[in-house]
């Protein structure tokens, strides 16, 4: 057997390990080393290979801003900032038909600008607005439904702990991706709402209607979530003109949002060890994902596969548009099977090359963003998608009187709503580049 069909085979094998629950990191760690052993034939290379894999992969200063967005999420949820976005959002578009389920959307997009997580997000906004959506008198299928969909806005909007995975892989600028995301982030939570607003208007049933909130208490929310006003245009405006990098920036939000959880009361020492403690673990799932996948691509770059599978799509002479379609139908695909940073990690070595070896009338590096937010939108559709959406299950565990179906059937219109989006991204990439070229 070559390695090129080596290799190929390594993927039905990953999937196959993956199917029967073995954590991800691990099953790539194991491809991945499975599959150096059997190229080199022997053990000497592979021990010599894990002797400074684990060193090289994890001194990449970039990588220290995981853990610190993060520790930021962790604060901003102890901080109850959450909690006034949601409230500033229902006091001025509570009244609203589809309101209250609009304002969680809304609350979601701001708590994504200070949480690098989707996962974060989903869970930390279902706690506070599931509530509120129930006494409202929303239907089970549409309120998870709209907080599934409005969690992944937590890897969309700036910061996003996916899109610093990929700048690492692809070496592009942090802050130029974080940048380019803005407009599709922009483009998503209003997409949603406009899914809330058809949805109740078909089925007046699914949602229930709020007073008017006086003025004045409108005017007080709102002043509420000054706290997050100021640590995103702290970090994400520090980023954008210089004054410190994006690590410097994640440290910088860590830091305001810890201060903004301790002056609400919601940290103290036994919440700071929590966040600490839940930080830490969350880092070192996520690192193993990437240990394991930098093994994996390893074993890749030996086979030659990346490198000859593109030179054979470029050599097809198919329309680079219709490559891009490809992947990104292979990317919804994996979504029902596999979580966001493992798809981003086992892909991007592969794709990537290809992508950069066609011709979409763009330099180099606009390719490179462009691409880089698509895939990230891709891989948003992926955690809402079922069987496996992971944001579906972290809402419906929250939800527990509404059946996963109900969940599922709510959760269409929204699905429906990223893949328009996807397409008028992916068809005009001047609009994904808008904010870069602006700045430039």
């Amino acid at each position: 057997m070559s390695n090129i069909e080596l290799a190929a085979w390594s993927f039905p094998v990953l999937l196959g390990l993956i199917f029967v629950r073995v954590p991800i990191g691990l099953a790539m760690a194991l491809c991945g080393l499975g599959g150096a052993y059997l190229i080199y034939g022997t053990p000497l290379p592979l021990l010599n290979q894990l002797k400074h894999a684990t060193y090289t992969t994890f001194a990449n200063y970039n990588l220290s801003v995981v853990p610190l967005f993060l520790l930021m999420g962790q604060f901003a949820a102890l901080g109850g900032l959450s909690r006034s976005l949601f409230k500033a959002a229902e006091t001025w578009i509570g009244h609203w038909r589809g309101g209250v389920a609009m304002a969680a959307v809304g609350a979601c997009a701001g708590f994504g600008a200070i949480c690098g997580s989707s996962l974060a997000t989903a869970a930390t906004m279902g706690q506070v607005a599931l509530p509120e959506l129930r006494r409202a008198g929303y239907a089970g299928g549409l309120a998870t439904a709209c907080l599934a969909a409005g969690g992944t806005l937590g890897i969309l909007i700036p910061p996003s702990v996916v899109l610093v995975i990929y700048a690492i892989l692809t070496e592009q600028n942090i802050a130029k991706l974080f940048l380019a995301a803005f407009i599709p982030g922009i483009l998503a939570a209003v997409g949603y709402v406009i899914v809330i607003s058809i949805v109740v208007r078909l089925r007046p049933e699914s949602a229930g209607r709020m007073e008017p909130a006086p003025w004045g208490q409108r005017w007080k929310a709102l002043a509420s979530t000054w706290p997050v006003i100021v640590i995103f245009l702290a970090v994400v405006g520090g980023i954008y003109s210089g004054v410190f990098t994006p690590t410097e920036g994640a440290a910088v939000g860590a830091f305001g949002t810890g201060l903004a959880a301790w002056l609400g009361g919601g940290l103290n020492l036994k919440t700071l060890r929590e966040a600490v403690f839940g930080t830490a673990v969350a880092t070192g799932m996520i690192f193993m994902i990437v240990l394991g996948a930098g093994l994996y691509n390893t074993f890749l770059a030996l086979s030659q596969l990346p490198q000859e599978l593109a030179q054979w799509v470029i050599g097809l002479g198919l329309s680079p548009w219709l490559v891009l379609a490809i992947i990104l139908v292979i990317y919804l695909l994996l979504g029902c099977v596999m979580d966001s940073l493992s798809m981003i990690l086992l892909t991007i070595p592969i794709f990537f090359p290809m992508i950069m070896g066609l011709d979409f009338g763009l330099s180099p590096e606009e390719t490179a963003i462009w691409f880089g937010i698509l895939v990230l939108i891709v891989v948003e559709v992926g955690l809402i998608t079922p069987p496996v959406g992971m944001n579906l299950f972290v809402i419906n565990n929250l939800a527990r009187g509404v059946p996963i179906v109900q969940t599922y059937r709510g959760v269409l219109p929204f699905v429906l709503s990223d893949l328009a989006r996807t397409a008028i991204l992916a068809a005009f990439p001047a609009i994904t580049l808008l904010a870069l070229r602006l700045t430039s």
